[in-house]
């Protein structure tokens, strides 16, 4: 019995992976048409990591996770502050992935409309030779 609620749970998971997220992943290019239209970027990697790499001019700078990858107590009530449930918004991170779990949260669990993932985040933006700034 234990093997087959295994095997179901196994299929169950592969096959929510074949689905659509239920944000929209854009590239950079999409990304720069639409911080051209005013959209908000909230850059949610850590201090260390913005001093780093430098950051895209604009960002709102909001660490989601520490380095344990425990929620930081004050993300969520900054972010749901600063950003309406029906208002665009633009996240990123180092490689999309950080963005991809709190994207999901967001529509899922709190039902924002128009989240946007940066597919290969700032390490994409940074391969691709375009400006950043330092924080």
């Amino acid at each position: 019995m234990f093997l087959k609620l295994l095997g179901i749970l196994m299929l169950t998971f592969s096959l929510s992976s074949c689905f659509e997220p239920p944000y929209t992943n854009l590239n950079n290019e999409q990304l720069h048409q639409m911080l051209n239209q005013g959209i908000p970027i909230y850059d949610v990697r850590r201090p260390e990591e913005w001093r780093k790499t430098g950051i895209i001019e604009g960002s709102n700078l909001l660490t989601f996770v520490d380095k344990s990858g425990r929620l930081k107590p004050e993300f969520l009530p900054r972010f749901t502050t600063e950003i309406d449930k029906n208002q665009p918004v633009i996240l990123i991170c180092r490689t999309g992935n950080r963005t991809d779990t709190l994207a999901r949260y967001l529509v899922e669990k709190l039902g924002y409309t128009q989240v946007y993932n940066v597919r290969d985040g700032i390490t994409r933006w940074i391969a691709e030779k375009l400006p950043v700034v330092r924080p």
